[in-house]
């Protein structure tokens, strides 16, 4: 089993014109999405705060975060999005696939519709 890629437009949800579309990493490890800043900064994001997150190593970093609307496969939810570094790849984390109601096809590499969101 490989890794699982889809492709992402992030949205500006106060201009929704303003978008840019990355090939994400599924990460089922971590909660919010990832992206570089030159990609947030270009459709006017700007941090709304800091936040501690816990990398794979174990080690705490603080790191500013947005939020925007993000849209795969013709779902659309609004989320966290981390300011990453240049040349970071962009992660999509579980929160946009539980609002979303996806989950991980494992075998097939993809993403696989869930008949519907999951309330419990």
């Amino acid at each position: 089993m490989g890794a699982t890629y889809v492709n992402a437009i992030i949205r500006n949800p106060s201009d929704t014109s303003r978008a840019w579309e990355g090939r994400f990493l599924v990460d089922t490890g971590a909660f919010d999405c990832l992206a570089p800043r030159a990609a947030l900064e270009s459709i006017g994001l700007e941090p709304k705060g800091k936040r501690a997150y816990i990398l794979g190593d174990g080690s705490e970093v603080n790191l500013e975060f947005t939020t925007a609307d993000i849209e795969l496969m013709g779902e659309v939810t609004g989320t966290a999005i981390i300011f990453g570094e240049e040349g970071v790849e962009p992660l999509l984390g579980v929160t946009v696939l539980e609002s979303t109601g996806f989950e991980v096809d494992a075998r097939g590499e993809s993403l696989r519709k869930l008949p519907a969101v999951l309330l419990r």
